[in-house]
Protein backbone atom coordinates (compact mmCIF):
# COMPACT_ATOMS: atom_id res chain seq x y z
CA UNK A 1 0.00 0.00 0.00
CA UNK A 2 1.02 3.73 -0.39
CA UNK A 3 0.57 6.30 1.29
CA UNK A 4 -1.35 9.53 -0.01
CA UNK A 5 -2.45 12.82 1.24
CA UNK A 6 -6.17 12.36 1.97
CA UNK A 7 -9.38 13.69 0.02
CA UNK A 8 -10.64 16.73 1.02
CA UNK A 9 -13.25 16.27 3.60
CA UNK A 10 -17.13 16.67 2.44
CA UNK A 11 -18.78 19.27 3.76
CA UNK A 12 -19.62 18.71 7.68
CA UNK A 13 -17.54 16.50 8.19
CA UNK A 14 -14.02 16.06 9.54
CA UNK A 15 -12.61 13.82 6.99
CA UNK A 16 -9.43 11.29 7.54
CA UNK A 17 -6.35 12.27 9.45
CA UNK A 18 -3.03 13.34 7.51
CA UNK A 19 -1.63 10.08 7.86
CA UNK A 20 -4.47 7.85 6.45
CA UNK A 21 -3.48 5.94 3.75
CA UNK A 22 -5.79 5.57 0.42
CA UNK A 23 -5.57 4.43 -3.18
CA UNK A 24 -4.58 6.46 -6.20
CA UNK A 25 -7.61 7.47 -8.04
CA UNK A 26 -6.13 8.03 -11.13
CA UNK A 27 -4.08 4.54 -11.06
CA UNK A 28 -7.50 2.90 -11.34
CA UNK A 29 -9.08 4.61 -14.04
CA UNK A 30 -5.40 6.47 -15.45
CA UNK A 31 -7.85 8.29 -18.40
CA UNK A 32 -10.37 9.51 -16.59
CA UNK A 33 -8.32 10.44 -13.11
CA UNK A 34 -5.94 12.80 -15.71
CA UNK A 35 -8.62 14.00 -17.76
CA UNK A 36 -10.73 15.39 -14.63
CA UNK A 37 -7.68 17.00 -13.22
CA UNK A 38 -7.02 18.79 -16.45
CA UNK A 39 -10.35 20.10 -16.65
CA UNK A 40 -10.17 20.97 -13.07
CA UNK A 41 -6.91 22.87 -13.49
CA UNK A 42 -8.28 23.98 -16.86
CA UNK A 43 -11.03 25.66 -15.21
CA UNK A 44 -9.13 27.47 -12.75
CA UNK A 45 -6.97 28.93 -15.20
CA UNK A 46 -9.67 29.97 -17.30
CA UNK A 47 -10.67 32.17 -14.50
CA UNK A 48 -7.00 33.17 -14.12
CA UNK A 49 -7.03 34.13 -18.04
CA UNK A 50 -10.34 35.99 -17.81
CA UNK A 51 -8.51 38.09 -15.08
CA UNK A 52 -5.35 38.58 -16.80
CA UNK A 53 -7.22 39.67 -20.08
CA UNK A 54 -9.26 42.59 -18.05
CA UNK A 55 -5.63 43.53 -16.42
CA UNK A 56 -3.71 43.50 -19.90
CA UNK A 57 -6.96 45.30 -21.22
CA UNK A 58 -6.65 48.18 -18.57
CA UNK A 59 -2.54 48.40 -18.60
CA UNK A 60 -3.26 49.04 -22.05
CA UNK A 61 -5.48 51.60 -22.20
CA UNK A 62 -4.12 53.02 -19.13
CA UNK A 63 -0.52 53.19 -19.59
CA UNK A 64 -0.53 52.52 -23.57
CA UNK A 65 3.11 51.69 -24.90
CA UNK A 66 7.02 52.50 -24.67
CA UNK A 67 8.74 54.98 -22.52
CA UNK A 68 8.29 53.75 -18.74
CA UNK A 69 6.06 51.24 -19.37
CA UNK A 70 8.60 49.07 -21.65
CA UNK A 71 10.84 50.05 -18.52
CA UNK A 72 8.24 47.48 -16.42
CA UNK A 73 7.39 45.58 -18.43
CA UNK A 74 11.30 44.49 -18.37
CA UNK A 75 11.48 45.18 -14.80
CA UNK A 76 8.42 42.37 -14.37
CA UNK A 77 9.97 40.03 -17.38
CA UNK A 78 13.18 39.05 -15.68
CA UNK A 79 11.78 38.11 -12.36
CA UNK A 80 9.06 36.13 -14.10
CA UNK A 81 11.44 34.20 -15.67
CA UNK A 82 13.68 33.37 -12.83
CA UNK A 83 10.14 32.53 -11.19
CA UNK A 84 9.88 29.74 -13.97
CA UNK A 85 13.42 28.57 -13.44
CA UNK A 86 13.59 28.52 -9.70
CA UNK A 87 9.38 27.45 -8.88
CA UNK A 88 7.05 26.29 -11.51
CA UNK A 89 10.37 24.68 -14.06
CA UNK A 90 13.16 23.40 -13.03
CA UNK A 91 12.09 23.14 -8.74
CA UNK A 92 9.06 21.69 -9.44
CA UNK A 93 10.33 19.03 -12.32
CA UNK A 94 12.88 17.85 -10.14
CA UNK A 95 10.92 18.21 -6.56
CA UNK A 96 7.82 16.68 -7.54
CA UNK A 97 9.22 13.06 -8.94
CA UNK A 98 11.22 12.75 -5.74
CA UNK A 99 8.69 13.54 -3.38
CA UNK A 100 6.29 11.01 -5.15
CA UNK A 101 8.94 8.54 -4.71
CA UNK A 102 9.19 8.91 -0.83
CA UNK A 103 5.61 8.79 -0.54
CA UNK A 104 5.77 5.43 -2.32
CA UNK A 105 7.65 3.67 0.38
CA UNK A 106 5.25 5.01 3.18
CA UNK A 107 7.40 6.39 5.65
CA UNK A 108 5.53 9.74 6.31
CA UNK A 109 8.34 11.15 8.82
CA UNK A 110 10.91 10.87 5.61
CA UNK A 111 8.27 12.79 3.41
CA UNK A 112 7.87 15.56 5.94
CA UNK A 113 11.48 15.99 7.11
CA UNK A 114 12.36 16.00 3.07
CA UNK A 115 9.78 18.51 2.82
CA UNK A 116 11.15 20.82 6.11
CA UNK A 117 14.75 20.37 4.22
CA UNK A 118 13.41 21.36 1.13
CA UNK A 119 11.90 24.92 1.86
CA UNK A 120 14.59 25.81 3.84
CA UNK A 121 17.02 25.14 1.00
CA UNK A 122 15.08 26.73 -1.45
CA UNK A 123 14.17 29.71 0.67
CA UNK A 124 17.91 30.31 1.32
CA UNK A 125 18.96 30.48 -1.97
CA UNK A 126 16.23 32.16 -3.76
CA UNK A 127 16.86 34.88 -0.67
CA UNK A 128 20.65 35.14 -2.06
CA UNK A 129 19.77 35.55 -5.55
CA UNK A 130 16.96 38.35 -4.69
CA UNK A 131 19.95 40.17 -2.63
CA UNK A 132 21.97 40.23 -5.61
CA UNK A 133 19.45 41.03 -8.37
CA UNK A 134 18.85 44.26 -6.33
CA UNK A 135 22.43 45.32 -5.92
CA UNK A 136 23.54 44.52 -9.24
CA UNK A 137 19.91 45.67 -10.88
CA UNK A 138 21.55 48.31 -13.12
CA UNK A 139 24.13 45.51 -14.76
CA UNK A 140 20.86 43.14 -15.39
CA UNK A 141 19.13 46.16 -16.68
CA UNK A 142 22.20 46.67 -19.12
CA UNK A 143 22.55 43.02 -20.33
CA UNK A 144 18.53 42.64 -21.12
CA UNK A 145 18.20 45.94 -22.58
CA UNK A 146 21.18 47.18 -24.17
CA UNK A 147 19.04 49.47 -26.16
CA UNK A 148 18.18 51.64 -23.29
CA UNK A 149 21.97 52.33 -22.47
CA UNK A 150 21.60 55.54 -24.68
CA UNK A 151 18.51 56.04 -22.50
CA UNK A 152 19.60 57.63 -19.67
CA UNK A 153 15.73 57.95 -17.97
CA UNK A 154 14.44 55.07 -19.40
CA UNK A 155 17.74 53.11 -18.04
CA UNK A 156 17.38 54.43 -14.31
CA UNK A 157 13.74 53.68 -14.16
CA UNK A 158 14.27 49.91 -15.38
CA UNK A 159 16.63 49.31 -12.68
CA UNK A 160 14.69 50.52 -9.99
CA UNK A 161 11.46 48.71 -11.24
CA UNK A 162 13.89 45.98 -11.25
CA UNK A 163 15.19 46.49 -7.63
CA UNK A 164 11.09 46.42 -6.63
CA UNK A 165 10.00 43.58 -8.15
CA UNK A 166 13.23 41.38 -7.73
CA UNK A 167 12.13 40.25 -4.45
CA UNK A 168 8.62 38.83 -5.51
CA UNK A 169 10.88 36.22 -6.56
CA UNK A 170 10.98 34.43 -2.88
CA UNK A 171 7.59 34.77 -2.55
CA UNK A 172 6.49 32.90 -5.85
CA UNK A 173 9.29 30.21 -5.23
CA UNK A 174 8.00 29.09 -1.94
CA UNK A 175 4.43 29.25 -3.54
CA UNK A 176 5.34 27.34 -6.08
CA UNK A 177 6.97 25.02 -4.31
CA UNK A 178 3.43 24.58 -1.75
CA UNK A 179 1.67 24.08 -4.82
CA UNK A 180 3.95 21.33 -6.02
CA UNK A 181 2.98 19.30 -2.49
CA UNK A 182 -0.76 19.91 -3.27
CA UNK A 183 -0.31 19.07 -6.94
CA UNK A 184 1.33 15.69 -5.79
CA UNK A 185 -1.57 15.11 -3.26
CA UNK A 186 -4.19 15.74 -6.44
CA UNK A 187 -5.49 19.24 -5.30
CA UNK A 188 -4.96 21.14 -8.09
CA UNK A 189 -7.93 23.54 -7.87
CA UNK A 190 -6.62 26.24 -5.39
CA UNK A 191 -3.11 26.63 -6.49
CA UNK A 192 -4.75 27.05 -10.13
CA UNK A 193 -6.22 29.93 -8.62
CA UNK A 194 -3.32 31.78 -7.63
CA UNK A 195 -2.90 33.45 -10.44
CA UNK A 196 -6.43 35.15 -10.37
CA UNK A 197 -5.62 36.55 -7.32
CA UNK A 198 -2.07 37.82 -8.93
CA UNK A 199 -4.27 39.67 -11.46
CA UNK A 200 -6.72 41.21 -9.44
CA UNK A 201 -3.50 42.24 -7.55
CA UNK A 202 -2.14 44.12 -10.54
CA UNK A 203 -5.62 45.74 -11.05
CA UNK A 204 -6.22 47.07 -8.07
CA UNK A 205 -2.39 48.54 -7.95
CA UNK A 206 -3.18 50.24 -11.18
CA UNK A 207 -5.81 52.45 -9.91
CA UNK A 208 -4.83 52.59 -6.29
CA UNK A 209 -0.77 52.96 -6.43
CA UNK A 210 -0.10 54.13 -10.06
CA UNK A 211 -1.70 57.13 -9.46
CA UNK A 212 0.22 58.05 -6.54
CA UNK A 213 3.78 58.02 -7.99
CA UNK A 214 5.14 60.20 -10.75
CA UNK A 215 6.21 57.59 -12.99
CA UNK A 216 2.62 55.49 -12.52
CA UNK A 217 4.38 52.51 -13.91
CA UNK A 218 5.96 52.09 -10.37
CA UNK A 219 3.02 50.95 -8.53
CA UNK A 220 2.95 48.60 -11.07
CA UNK A 221 6.03 47.24 -9.91
CA UNK A 222 4.96 47.38 -6.17
CA UNK A 223 1.61 45.62 -7.34
CA UNK A 224 3.61 42.68 -8.58
CA UNK A 225 5.52 42.50 -5.34
CA UNK A 226 2.38 42.64 -3.09
CA UNK A 227 0.82 39.88 -5.13
CA UNK A 228 3.69 37.60 -4.87
CA UNK A 229 3.09 37.57 -0.81
CA UNK A 230 -0.55 37.46 -1.15
CA UNK A 231 -0.44 34.28 -3.68
CA UNK A 232 1.91 32.64 -0.86
CA UNK A 233 -0.50 33.61 2.02
CA UNK A 234 -3.27 32.15 0.37
CA UNK A 235 -1.50 28.46 -0.34
CA UNK A 236 0.41 27.60 2.95
CA UNK A 237 -2.38 27.33 5.13
CA UNK A 238 -3.67 24.50 2.79
CA UNK A 239 -0.43 22.96 3.50
CA UNK A 240 -1.52 23.02 7.43
CA UNK A 241 -4.64 21.32 6.65
CA UNK A 242 -2.89 18.26 5.35
CA UNK A 243 0.08 17.98 8.04
CA UNK A 244 2.49 19.41 5.34
CA UNK A 245 3.37 22.50 6.36
CA UNK A 246 7.33 22.73 6.02
CA UNK A 247 9.50 24.23 9.14
CA UNK A 248 12.14 25.32 7.44
CA UNK A 249 15.52 23.72 7.83
CA UNK A 250 18.73 24.74 5.80
CA UNK A 251 18.81 21.14 4.70
CA UNK A 252 21.39 21.41 2.48
CA UNK A 253 23.29 17.45 3.41
CA UNK A 254 19.26 16.04 3.35
CA UNK A 255 20.16 13.45 0.73
CA UNK A 256 17.33 13.54 -1.22
CA UNK A 257 17.63 17.15 -0.88
CA UNK A 258 20.61 16.89 -2.55
CA UNK A 259 19.77 14.60 -5.03
CA UNK A 260 16.90 16.98 -6.20
CA UNK A 261 19.76 19.52 -6.07
CA UNK A 262 22.08 17.70 -9.05
CA UNK A 263 18.48 17.17 -11.00
CA UNK A 264 17.88 20.43 -11.09
CA UNK A 265 21.53 21.64 -12.56
CA UNK A 266 20.51 20.10 -15.92
CA UNK A 267 16.55 21.39 -15.50
CA UNK A 268 17.59 24.81 -14.58
CA UNK A 269 17.66 25.23 -18.51
CA UNK A 270 15.62 22.90 -20.19
CA UNK A 271 12.53 23.87 -18.19
CA UNK A 272 12.36 27.43 -18.90
CA UNK A 273 13.81 27.04 -22.70
CA UNK A 274 10.69 28.77 -23.81
CA UNK A 275 11.54 32.25 -21.06
CA UNK A 276 15.35 31.97 -22.50
CA UNK A 277 14.02 32.52 -25.89
CA UNK A 278 11.69 35.54 -24.65
CA UNK A 279 14.46 36.91 -23.10
CA UNK A 280 16.44 36.75 -25.94
CA UNK A 281 13.68 38.71 -27.72
CA UNK A 282 13.21 41.45 -25.23
CA UNK A 283 16.79 42.02 -25.61
CA UNK A 284 16.78 42.17 -29.20
CA UNK A 285 13.43 44.40 -29.32
CA UNK A 286 15.56 47.13 -27.03
CA UNK A 287 17.65 47.81 -29.92
CA UNK A 288 14.26 48.76 -32.05
CA UNK A 289 11.75 51.26 -32.26
CA UNK A 290 10.78 52.58 -28.96
CA UNK A 291 7.45 49.95 -27.93
CA UNK A 292 8.95 47.16 -29.56
CA UNK A 293 9.08 45.45 -26.23
CA UNK A 294 5.78 46.08 -25.12
CA UNK A 295 4.14 44.72 -28.54
CA UNK A 296 5.98 41.28 -28.21
CA UNK A 297 4.62 41.47 -24.35
CA UNK A 298 1.19 41.69 -25.19
CA UNK A 299 1.86 39.17 -28.08
CA UNK A 300 3.08 36.65 -25.71
CA UNK A 301 0.19 37.07 -23.30
CA UNK A 302 -2.40 35.88 -25.70
CA UNK A 303 0.11 32.82 -26.57
CA UNK A 304 -0.37 32.35 -23.00
CA UNK A 305 -4.03 31.98 -23.15
CA UNK A 306 -4.21 28.74 -24.37
CA UNK A 307 -0.62 27.40 -23.33
CA UNK A 308 -2.12 28.04 -19.83
CA UNK A 309 -5.53 26.88 -20.09
CA UNK A 310 -4.56 23.65 -21.55
CA UNK A 311 -0.72 23.24 -22.55
CA UNK A 312 0.17 23.93 -18.85
CA UNK A 313 -2.99 22.27 -17.38
CA UNK A 314 -2.03 19.04 -19.72
CA UNK A 315 1.93 19.22 -18.19
CA UNK A 316 1.32 19.96 -14.35
CA UNK A 317 -1.22 17.30 -13.88
CA UNK A 318 0.91 14.35 -16.05
CA UNK A 319 4.23 14.74 -14.10
CA UNK A 320 2.99 13.60 -10.72
CA UNK A 321 1.14 10.91 -12.40
CA UNK A 322 4.17 10.03 -15.24
CA UNK A 323 6.43 9.98 -11.81
CA UNK A 324 4.32 7.77 -9.76
CA UNK A 325 3.99 4.88 -12.93
CA UNK A 326 7.71 4.94 -12.88
CA UNK A 327 8.59 4.54 -9.16
CA UNK A 328 5.98 1.85 -9.61
CA UNK A 329 7.93 0.40 -12.90
CA UNK A 330 4.59 0.52 -14.89
CA UNK A 331 6.14 0.72 -18.34
CA UNK A 332 2.78 -0.02 -19.76
CA UNK A 333 0.99 3.06 -17.88
CA UNK A 334 4.12 5.55 -18.29
CA UNK A 335 3.52 4.78 -22.40
CA UNK A 336 -0.03 5.30 -22.20
CA UNK A 337 -0.33 7.99 -19.93
CA UNK A 338 2.29 9.74 -22.35
CA UNK A 339 0.54 8.68 -25.49
CA UNK A 340 -2.52 10.40 -24.08
CA UNK A 341 -0.92 13.71 -23.18
CA UNK A 342 0.08 13.86 -26.64
CA UNK A 343 -3.42 13.40 -28.06
CA UNK A 344 -4.61 16.17 -25.80
CA UNK A 345 -2.03 18.49 -26.33
CA UNK A 346 -2.81 18.52 -30.39
CA UNK A 347 -6.32 18.59 -30.00
CA UNK A 348 -6.05 22.02 -28.11
CA UNK A 349 -3.17 22.63 -29.79
CA UNK A 350 -3.62 22.95 -33.41
CA UNK A 351 -7.21 24.49 -32.97
CA UNK A 352 -5.77 27.09 -30.55
CA UNK A 353 -2.70 28.15 -32.81
CA UNK A 354 -5.04 28.29 -36.10
CA UNK A 355 -7.37 30.58 -34.21
CA UNK A 356 -4.94 33.03 -32.88
CA UNK A 357 -3.57 32.89 -36.68
CA UNK A 358 -6.69 33.60 -38.18
CA UNK A 359 -7.88 36.30 -35.62
CA UNK A 360 -4.88 38.07 -34.88
CA UNK A 361 -5.77 41.60 -35.74
CA UNK A 362 -9.53 40.98 -34.27
CA UNK A 363 -7.96 39.51 -31.08
CA UNK A 364 -5.65 42.03 -30.66
CA UNK A 365 -7.63 44.89 -30.66
CA UNK A 366 -10.64 43.63 -28.54
CA UNK A 367 -8.42 43.31 -25.88
CA UNK A 368 -6.08 45.90 -25.94
CA UNK A 369 -7.04 48.70 -28.77
CA UNK A 370 -8.59 51.75 -26.39
CA UNK A 371 -6.88 54.77 -24.98
CA UNK A 372 -3.67 55.07 -25.45
CA UNK A 373 -3.35 51.55 -26.90
CA UNK A 374 -3.25 52.82 -30.61
CA UNK A 375 -4.56 51.23 -33.57
CA UNK A 376 -1.03 51.22 -34.98
CA UNK A 377 -0.05 49.64 -31.33
CA UNK A 378 -2.93 47.09 -32.16
CA UNK A 379 -1.35 46.52 -36.17
CA UNK A 380 2.44 45.75 -34.73
CA UNK A 381 0.65 43.69 -31.78
CA UNK A 382 -1.06 41.65 -34.26
CA UNK A 383 1.80 41.00 -36.40
CA UNK A 384 4.08 39.54 -34.12
CA UNK A 385 0.81 37.14 -32.69
CA UNK A 386 0.76 36.05 -36.35
CA UNK A 387 4.57 34.66 -36.43
CA UNK A 388 4.05 33.61 -32.78
CA UNK A 389 1.17 31.19 -33.26
CA UNK A 390 2.53 28.96 -35.47
CA UNK A 391 4.36 27.66 -32.71
CA UNK A 392 1.27 26.96 -30.32
CA UNK A 393 0.92 23.14 -31.34
CA UNK A 394 4.83 22.59 -30.35
CA UNK A 395 4.70 25.02 -26.78
CA UNK A 396 1.77 22.40 -25.63
CA UNK A 397 3.34 19.41 -26.91
CA UNK A 398 6.97 20.28 -25.15
CA UNK A 399 4.57 20.70 -21.97
CA UNK A 400 3.61 17.08 -22.17
CA UNK A 401 6.65 15.65 -23.41
CA UNK A 402 9.53 17.69 -20.89
CA UNK A 403 7.43 15.94 -18.01
CA UNK A 404 7.99 12.54 -19.45
CA UNK A 405 11.55 12.84 -18.80
CA UNK A 406 11.48 14.49 -15.75
CA UNK A 407 9.24 11.48 -14.21
CA UNK A 408 12.14 8.95 -14.81
CA UNK A 409 14.45 11.83 -13.64
CA UNK A 410 16.39 12.39 -16.63
CA UNK A 411 17.48 16.05 -16.84
CA UNK A 412 20.44 16.26 -19.29
CA UNK A 413 17.94 15.10 -22.80
CA UNK A 414 15.60 18.39 -22.14
CA UNK A 415 19.14 20.05 -21.33
CA UNK A 416 20.69 19.25 -24.26
CA UNK A 417 17.45 19.81 -26.50
CA UNK A 418 17.66 23.11 -24.78
CA UNK A 419 20.65 24.39 -25.44
CA UNK A 420 20.14 23.29 -29.87
CA UNK A 421 16.23 25.04 -29.27
CA UNK A 422 17.96 28.42 -28.01
CA UNK A 423 21.02 28.51 -30.04
CA UNK A 424 18.48 27.92 -33.13
CA UNK A 425 16.45 30.72 -31.60
CA UNK A 426 18.88 33.14 -31.35
CA UNK A 427 20.36 32.13 -35.15
CA UNK A 428 16.61 32.93 -36.52
CA UNK A 429 15.94 35.73 -34.34
CA UNK A 430 19.56 37.30 -36.46
CA UNK A 431 18.44 36.15 -39.56
CA UNK A 432 15.10 37.55 -39.58
CA UNK A 433 15.50 40.76 -37.83
CA UNK A 434 18.59 42.30 -38.64
CA UNK A 435 17.48 42.87 -42.16
CA UNK A 436 14.11 44.49 -41.26
CA UNK A 437 16.06 46.39 -38.78
CA UNK A 438 18.89 47.76 -41.49
CA UNK A 439 16.21 48.88 -43.53
CA UNK A 440 14.24 50.57 -41.12
CA UNK A 441 10.99 47.96 -41.68
CA UNK A 442 7.99 48.63 -39.81
CA UNK A 443 7.50 45.62 -37.60
CA UNK A 444 10.53 44.14 -37.47
CA UNK A 445 10.06 42.51 -33.85
CA UNK A 446 7.34 40.43 -35.98
CA UNK A 447 11.02 38.73 -36.90
CA UNK A 448 11.75 37.77 -33.26
CA UNK A 449 8.39 36.23 -33.05
CA UNK A 450 8.32 33.79 -36.18
CA UNK A 451 12.06 32.82 -34.55
CA UNK A 452 10.20 32.33 -31.05
CA UNK A 453 7.81 30.00 -32.92
CA UNK A 454 9.80 28.53 -35.09
CA UNK A 455 12.67 27.68 -32.04
CA UNK A 456 9.68 25.86 -30.42
CA UNK A 457 8.96 23.24 -32.72
CA UNK A 458 12.38 22.51 -32.81
CA UNK A 459 12.53 22.17 -29.23
CA UNK A 460 9.09 19.78 -29.15
CA UNK A 461 11.09 17.76 -32.62
CA UNK A 462 13.78 16.81 -30.45
CA UNK A 463 12.11 15.52 -27.51
CA UNK A 464 9.86 13.84 -29.33
CA UNK A 465 12.52 11.87 -31.43
CA UNK A 466 15.07 11.32 -27.97
CA UNK A 467 11.64 9.31 -26.72
CA UNK A 468 11.15 7.48 -30.11
CA UNK A 469 15.05 6.59 -29.95
CA UNK A 470 15.32 5.80 -26.42
CA UNK A 471 12.42 3.29 -26.38
CA UNK A 472 10.35 5.26 -23.48
CA UNK A 473 7.06 5.95 -25.54
CA UNK A 474 5.32 3.16 -27.77
CA UNK A 475 2.59 4.47 -29.42
CA UNK A 476 -0.70 3.39 -29.76
CA UNK A 477 -3.00 2.10 -32.10
CA UNK A 478 -4.80 4.77 -34.58
CA UNK A 479 -2.19 7.68 -34.55
CA UNK A 480 -3.13 7.40 -38.71
CA UNK A 481 -6.80 8.20 -37.84
CA UNK A 482 -6.56 10.77 -35.74
CA UNK A 483 -4.26 12.61 -37.71
CA UNK A 484 -6.71 12.84 -40.69
CA UNK A 485 -9.23 13.38 -37.97
CA UNK A 486 -7.10 16.38 -36.77
CA UNK A 487 -6.54 17.30 -39.92
CA UNK A 488 -9.86 17.68 -41.66
CA UNK A 489 -11.34 19.28 -38.19
CA UNK A 490 -9.15 21.89 -38.36
CA UNK A 491 -9.52 22.50 -42.04
CA UNK A 492 -13.61 22.77 -40.94
CA UNK A 493 -12.49 25.54 -38.45
CA UNK A 494 -10.25 27.49 -40.89
CA UNK A 495 -13.09 27.58 -43.46
CA UNK A 496 -15.69 28.86 -40.98
CA UNK A 497 -13.59 31.34 -39.41
CA UNK A 498 -12.16 32.96 -42.57
CA UNK A 499 -16.00 33.05 -43.81
CA UNK A 500 -17.74 34.91 -40.55
CA UNK A 501 -14.16 37.47 -40.37
CA UNK A 502 -14.79 38.42 -43.99
CA UNK A 503 -18.60 38.66 -43.09
CA UNK A 504 -17.75 40.95 -40.14
CA UNK A 505 -15.35 43.46 -41.92
CA UNK A 506 -12.20 45.44 -40.61
CA UNK A 507 -12.20 44.49 -36.32
CA UNK A 508 -10.90 48.58 -35.53
CA UNK A 509 -14.05 49.78 -37.33
CA UNK A 510 -16.24 48.33 -34.63
CA UNK A 511 -17.46 50.73 -32.11
CA UNK A 512 -17.83 49.42 -28.54
CA UNK A 513 -15.81 47.21 -26.31
CA UNK A 514 -19.05 45.08 -25.88
CA UNK A 515 -19.81 45.21 -29.82
CA UNK A 516 -16.04 44.03 -30.03
CA UNK A 517 -16.25 41.21 -27.56
CA UNK A 518 -19.56 39.90 -28.96
CA UNK A 519 -18.28 39.50 -32.68
CA UNK A 520 -15.03 38.45 -31.46
CA UNK A 521 -17.50 35.64 -29.21
CA UNK A 522 -19.07 34.54 -32.70
CA UNK A 523 -15.97 34.04 -34.81
CA UNK A 524 -14.30 32.05 -32.41
CA UNK A 525 -17.12 29.76 -31.12
CA UNK A 526 -18.30 29.54 -34.52
CA UNK A 527 -14.56 27.70 -35.16
CA UNK A 528 -14.70 25.73 -32.10
CA UNK A 529 -18.51 24.87 -33.28
CA UNK A 530 -17.30 23.71 -36.74
CA UNK A 531 -13.97 22.04 -35.15
CA UNK A 532 -15.84 19.97 -33.35
CA UNK A 533 -18.71 19.35 -35.23
CA UNK A 534 -16.32 17.65 -37.57
CA UNK A 535 -14.66 15.93 -35.14
CA UNK A 536 -17.93 14.29 -34.50
CA UNK A 537 -18.63 13.23 -37.21
CA UNK A 538 -15.47 11.87 -38.06
CA UNK A 539 -16.07 9.62 -35.49
CA UNK A 540 -14.24 11.01 -32.41
CA UNK A 541 -16.26 10.42 -29.43
CA UNK A 542 -15.97 12.08 -25.64
CA UNK A 543 -15.29 8.52 -24.30
CA UNK A 544 -12.24 8.68 -26.43
CA UNK A 545 -10.77 11.53 -24.74
CA UNK A 546 -10.33 9.30 -21.45
CA UNK A 547 -8.33 6.59 -22.99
Amino acid sequence: MRLSAPASPPAGGDGPPPDAVSPDPAAAAPGRGLLRSTAVFSAMTLLSRIAGFARDMLQATLFGTGGAMSAFIVAYRIPNFLRRVFAEGAMAMAFVPVLNEIRERGDREALKSFIDSMAGALCAVVLVVCAAGVLLAPAITAVFTPGALDEPEKFSQTALMLRITFPYLLFISMMSLAASILNSTGRFALPAFTPVLHNLTMIAAMFWLAPRFAVPPVGLAWGVLIAGFLQLALLWPALGRLGLRPRLRLGFGHPDVRRVGRLMLPTLFSSSVAQVNLLVGTAFASLLVDGSQDWLYYSDRLIEFPLGLFGVALGTVILPHLSRRHAAADAAGYSQSLDWGLRMALLAGVPAGLGLLLLAEPITATVFNYGRFTAFDTRMAAISLTAMSIGIPAFMLSKVLAPAFFARQDTKTPMRAALWTVAANVGLTIAFTTPLWLHDTPGAHGGIALATGLSGIVNAWLLWRALRIGGTHAPGPGWGRFWLRLALASLAMSAVVLLLRASIGEWTAIAGVWHRIGWLLVAIGGGATGYAAALLLLGLRPRDLRQ
